[in-house]
């Protein structure tokens, strides 16, 4: 666990490294370790604060502490790796579907043309709501990845409809229209805020839209109770 503050972790730790910041770790401790005894290995950035997070998670009961030498600059001195960046491992495991997959992605160029040309298209935002309402690609609608396909039958009436999933990097976007072409759906990924190669949304010069509270979709029809899952049925798709 790296005890140093969330900028600093963002700057470099190990891969699989958790952070706990020191200034928040009477509060969050106990979210991520609810087991007292599980073997914590505590780094900070060689200056000290592990000790004092050693000091105080004893104080709160954790009994297998441990506190990395010269925390992440010693770790760097070793030859191992610090990655920079948060959710380092949910980043790669997108990376590693779309390699493994050959997700198709599209580029803000050619996805602004689709619009122009006026065919039929269904944009969905992959983001939670409240980061749809912040900033979102005009023309996108809300659809958090986890309501893709149960929200399928009402999105999309026809297979030959292309659909293209965007969020505000690129790995959920991966996830999302990776996540409907394993159900069947032939759709594409677009990363607004950074690209897979070149540049996203913002960086083509082409308008955001921010403050959105409209275009989110309401599923119609009755809900299915928790455990249960809604039929689809897509032409083709049987």
């Amino acid at each position: 666990m790296d005890v140093r503050e969330h900028g600093q972790y963002g700057e470099g730790h190990p891969f699989f490294c958790v952070n706990l910041p020191y200034s928040v770790i009477e509060e969050r401790a106990p979210l991520l370790v609810p087991r007292r005894d599980t073997l914590c290995i505590l780094m900070d950035d060689g200056d000290g604060v592990a000790e004092l997070a050693h000091r105080r998670l004893a104080e709160m009961g954790y009994t297998a502490l441990l506190v990395l030498e010269g925390g992440a600059p010693a770790w760097a001195a070793a030859g191992y790796t610090l990655f920079k960046g948060v959710n380092v491992v949910s980043k790669s495991f997108g990376e590693l579907v779309e390699e493994a997959f050959h997700t198709p992605s599209v580029s803000a160029e050619e996805l602004l043309e689709m619009q122009r040309q006026g065919a039929p298209l269904v944009m969905l935002d992959g983001r939670p709501a409240h980061e749809f309402k912040k900033m979102s690609l005009p023309g996108a609608k809300s659809c958090p990845n986890a309501e893709l396909a149960y929200r399928l039958p009402e999105l999309v009436a026809d297979e030959s409809t292309p659909v293209v999933i965007n969020c505000a990097g690129r790995t959920r976007s991966i996830i999302g229209a990776q996540s409907l072409r394993n159900i069947g759906l032939k759709t594409r990924s677009m990363p607004f805020a950074t690209a897979p190669r070149g540049g996203g949304w913002p960086a083509s010069s082409c308008a955001t839209a921010r403050n959105r509270s409209r275009n989110r979709i309401s599923v119609k029809g009755p809900r299915h109770s928790p455990g249960s899952a809604p039929p689809i049925s897509l032409p083709g798709l049987a």
